[in-house]
């Protein structure tokens, strides 16, 4: 019995090797030679493409940037840490992707789409290439439909289209952040979706973002992408990319997506330092040689797809910080020449308390006039020139020479459109309402109002408006002209508001 039972256990094994056939993973494996602060130097390979990922034997992973000769220069994707001299290296024959889909919504991730709010794991559509080409010409579609940011000195003066490109500049701790965070809360009742992506800042500010966010009922449409100071340069420099992977499915599916990227001065450091650390010839400011390019392989991926393409657009806010309002600086220039214009934040403005610290006459925005709103056309078509010339008769007036009457009327009228401008940070006025402050400001229905008492006037003007002209209001909000009559019944109703505000207040 013994016997049979071996026979047959024999039989069943030469019937399980039987189904085996070998087979050989060939594989080719490199060595590390020297590392550096989050990047490497492997030998080994004799076909490794550009961007291709490696994986290296204690776990980590690395994109392959420099193709040399002798030596090929790795950006490692994490710390450097548990690397060492000779350790093996193999190749992953893909590139570096990121999971996209609607699971990201409401989420906080890291360059990688690794989950960093402790909310679960990402159950991705799909993954895409953190680099993609730049939709083709022939794709794009003119900039036309506005996207409403609620700040009136935006709105009016320096509209923003979906699919344009407007670049937020200024100072540091002048507001510009404050400015793209209002922006996507303005877009929490809108259909659509926000990316914030943080690149090199304080865990801290990264928090008062989310806080912010959730605070105002937009973390829900908007996905984070944080690559933090004390993140390697690769993740750094990375996220930016990743972000727009992210922005790309949804715009890919006919939907609108705001993207900020904060900011972009911190990531061409990094590439910086990525670059000198891969011995690459440094040029102005030491920087590669390829700076501009980076930012503009970014930044052209951003548009507005025709309908037979989609139909989604992918409007870009990217930040970027001077130094002593230096926008002549070399990585200020190359976003300027690469974006459809500006916002320019003053830190004289801010130091004077005139927030949001918008200076008009610096800023420009060279296609959202297309997409701008009618209304606004009408009431705030010379906002610019006359502002601009009102602060430079201000600044002549302050050496205490007599004035003219005339004079004296243009310095009291700019003066309360300057107040008319500054807003309260997280303050969202509907379009409507932007409108009636400015054509009352415009008109001189404020002239009368001491300054002190302009915010309750704003007030009163607002609430007249969305209470007793309903409909008109709604006209506004849908994009029709205003008409003569239109303007004329908003004047009288804001004139009777004021009228009864100011008795009320002493003032007429």
């Amino acid at each position: 019995m013994l016997k049979d039972l071996s026979n047959q256990l024999f039989e069943r094994l030469d019937g399980i090797l039987a189904d085996i056939e070998p087979a050989l993973e060939i594989s080719e494996i490199a060595r590390v030679l020297s590392l550096g602060s989050g990047v490497a130097q492997i030998a080994g390979f004799t076909d490794l493409a550009a961007n291709e990922l490696v994986a290296f034997a204690s776990g980590g992973i690395g994109i392959a940037s420099s193709l040399g000769e002798k030596s090929i220069g790795v950006v490692v994707l994490g710390g450097t840490e548990r690397i060492r001299p000779g350790e093996k290296v193999k190749r992953l024959h893909r590139v570096i992707d990121v999971p996209v889909g609607e699971s990201l919504l409401g989420r906080v991730v890291d360059a990688l789409g690794r989950p960093l709010d402790e909310s679960g794991a990402i159950r991705a559509d799909s993954r895409l290439p953190v680099e993609r080409p730049a939709p083709p010409i022939m794709h794009r579609a003119p900039v036309e439909v506005p996207l409403q940011t609620g700040i009136k000195a935006i709105d009016a003066a320096i509209p923003i289209g979906r699919g344009q490109r407007e670049l937020i500049i200024g100072d540091r701790q002048t507001g510009k952040t404050a400015i793209a965070v209002d922006t996507i809360l303005k877009q929490a009742s809108s259909e659509i979706i926000s990316v914030y992506c943080a690149i090199g800042q304080r865990a801290s500010a990264v928090a008062r973002v989310i806080t912010a966010l959730r605070d105002g009922g937009a973390l829900e449409r908007t996905i984070i992408v944080a690559a933090s100071g004390n993140d390697p340069p690769g993740l750094q420099f990375i996220a930016p990319y990743a972000a727009t992977s992210i922005a790309e499915y949804f715009m890919e599916k006919g939907r609108d997506v705001l993207i900020v990227y904060d900011d972009l001065t911190r990531h061409a450091r990094a590439y910086r330092e990525l670059s000198l650390l891969l011995r690459r010839p440094p040029g102005r400011e030491a920087y590669p040689g390829d700076i501009f390019y980076i930012h503009a392989r970014l930044l052209e991926r951003s548009t507005r797809l025709l309908d037979i393409h989609g139909g989604g657009s992918m409007t870009a806010l990217p930040v970027i910080e001077t130094q002593a309002q230096n926008i002549s600086a070399y990585i200020p220039t190359n976003l300027i020449s690469i974006t459809d214009g500006q916002i320019y934040l003053s830190p004289d403005l801010f130091e004077k308390g005139q927030l949001p610290a918008i200076d008009i006459g610096s800023s420009v925005s060279r296609v959202g006039g297309k997409a701008q709103l009618p209304a606004y056309r009408a009431v705030a078509g010379d906002l610019r020139l006359n502002y601009s010339q009102f602060e430079e008769l201000e600044s002549f007036a302050r050496f205490g020479t007599q004035l003219d009457e005339g004079t004296r009327n243009k310095l009291a009228r700019g003066q309360r459109v300057r107040e008319v401008l500054r807003q309260r940070e997280h303050q969202h006025l509907q379009v409507p309402e932007q409108i009636a402050e400015l054509l009352a400001a415009n008109e001189g229905l404020f002239d009368g109002i001491a300054i002190e008492n302009m915010a309750l006037a704003q007030v009163a003007v607002r609430r007249a408006i969305m209470r007793d002209l309903p409909a008109l209001c709604q006209r506004i909000e849908t994009g029709e002209k205003l008409a003569k009559e239109d303007q004329r019944a908003l004047i009288e109703t804001m004139r009777k508001a004021l009228t009864v505000e100011g008795s009320g207040n002493g003032h007429t």
